[in-house]
């Protein structure tokens, strides 16, 4: 396979370490970019799987972490954290411990604290959170306790208005179907794709989910559009500069030894086109992974990197890779120092990509199988050609 015409030139290089080593197990809990350039990551697991309400921000002039000057009222990971458009940032939901939570909290970068920002209708975890063309903030999906045991999915939605005086927290209408540990991206014509996830039926390992649709926040209604190849969970959706969302890896379905498990689904990469609602399937991925990260770069191009191929006695993954949609090639990248998954990463204002904290090493995989791992570095991509 040809290389790319244009690829990112530099290596990976440290730049401190978190004040607390965290894991991010979700789709949409972090970091966040703010309007001054800094990076903001909040809550998320430690070592032992248990909620954290920790808050830090990376000094981009400077190049390290600093603790914050307040932390999460509450413990939560398996939240949402979006930046708003007046640049405070919305916690939304999560587990602190076993309890689904229903708040919300605004962190306000100017004093390094949060505070109150209401209550869903419907307390969550595993939802995803988007900004919307009017600064309100959609919050679909997600998981919830079932009615005498276990854990269901969501259908139900609902916005969030950050107006000081007449805002707050409105029912939205309900997706097509229930759906948790989803991706959702807001598209250029200000509609929201909703893709994949899982529906928790009760066994070992949940079906992930193909069914895909469009939210218009102008209409407060949902239509189903084109539905993935490959049903996913625990892969990424990236919107391209141009304005295509590309889905890469997930979770194998199914385990070895059982029908219908495919290791190399994790390698597949889809196309959707917003003109037509379908999925195209593109050149898959050089290796396959789940719990990876990836970041946009200008010019239809793509960073993925670490991932392993569950979160089960596994070793998070150094590698990285470029993506030229324009002539659906991938190519190496220099490898990461420390290799982990369910990582904070994210392009940063002044060019390169940041990566930090995860999961190094989990299970049988792990000096001690009863801890997990957890990586406490940052890492820092040179700037593209």
């Amino acid at each position: 396979m040809a290389a790319p015409t244009v690829t990112p030139v530099g290596t990976w290089q440290p730049a401190g370490d978190l004040p607390t080593p965290v894991a991010w197990y979700g789709q949409h809990d972090g970091p966040v970019l703010l309007a001054n350039g800094d990076v903001v990551v909040a809550g998320g697991a430690d070592a032992g799987g248990f909620s954290v309400p920790d808050t830090a921000v990376f000094d981009t002039g400077h190049g390290q972490w600093h603790a914050a000057a307040g932390v999460l009222h509450a413990p939560r990971r398996l939240h949402t954290l979006t930046r708003l458009a007046n640049g405070k940032v919305l916690a939304v939901g999560g587990l602190n411990g076993s309890t689904g939570l229903s708040s919300a909290e605004l962190f306000d970068p100017g004093t390094g604290r949060w505070t109150d920002a209401g209550s869903l209708v419907t307390p969550r975890w595993g939802h995803s959170a988007t900004l919307l063309a009017d600064g309100s903030v959609l919050v679909t999906g997600g998981s919830a306790d079932r009615p005498g045991g276990g854990v269901t999915a969501l259908r139900s939605a609902e916005r969030f208005d950050p107006d000081p005086e007449h805002g707050g927290w409105h029912p939205a209408r309900a997706m097509t179907d229930a759906r948790t540990a989803h991706t959702a991206i807001r598209l250029e014509s200000g509609l929201v794709l909703v893709v994949g996830g899982v529906a928790p039926v009760g066994a070992a390992d949940d079906p992930a989910l193909a069914f895909c649709e469009l939210y218009d926040p102008d209409q407060d209604t949902w239509t189903t559009t084109g539905s993935l190849r490959h049903g996913r969970r625990h892969h990424r959706a990236t919107l391209l500069s141009g304005g295509a969302v590309v889905v890469t890896g997930g979770t194998a379905p199914g385990s070895p030894g059982t029908a219908p498990f495919d290791p190399f689904s994790q390698r597949t990469v889809e196309r959707f086109d917003p003109a037509t609602g379908t999925w195209t399937e593109k050149a898959p991925m050089p290796s396959g992974r789940a719990f990876h990260r990836a970041v946009a770069l200008p010019d239809d191009q793509l960073l993925v990197v670490g991932g392993a191929a569950s979160d089960r006695d596994e070793s998070g993954f150094r590698s990285a890779l470029f993506y030229d949609a324009g002539e659906d090639e991938w190519a190496p990248l220099p490898g990461l120092r420390d290799g982990r998954w369910s990582f904070a990463a994210l392009a940063l204002a002044g060019g390169g990509v940041l990566v930090a904290g995860g999961v190094a090493r989990s299970g049988l995989a792990a000096a001690d199988p009863g801890t997990t791992e957890l990586v406490p570095t940052t890492e820092v991509f040179g700037k593209t050609a």
